[in-house]
């Protein structure tokens, strides 16, 4: 398994990982919950969870903080969310790579 701590964003995933495993609705747990069927597919194992309409909490909780910059720091959030799962998904497809012995042109 690939390093996850060296992938952008990893700190804020693994809180929202912790949240989600904890039953915790936090900005992180719902960021992660937003992505869980990506990074699922990727390999990290996301606890399953009910958060229903991750991406409409999100904003709301977002707007509790500071309405007035709330869209922008939501679009923060989903830029990192993705350079993440990005990675991550790069970082697996370089590791089935090299076990079945294909280099990358």
């Amino acid at each position: 398994m690939t390093d996850l701590r060296a992938l952008p964003g990893a700190d804020l995933v693994a809180v929202g990982l912790a949240d989600l495993r904890a039953g915790e609705e936090t900005v992180p747990a719902l960021l992660v919950a937003i992505a869980s069927r990506r990074l699922r597919s990727a390999g990290l194992p996301v606890p399953e969870h009910s958060l229903r309409d991750a991406e409409l909490h999100l904003y709301r909780a977002l707007s509790r903080d500071g309405p007035e910059d709330a869209y922008s720091r939501y679009n923060a959030l989903l830029r990192v969310l993705t350079s993440f799962a990005h990675a991550l998904e790069r970082e697996q497809g370089e590791a089935l790579r090299q076990s079945r012995g294909v280099s990358q042109p």
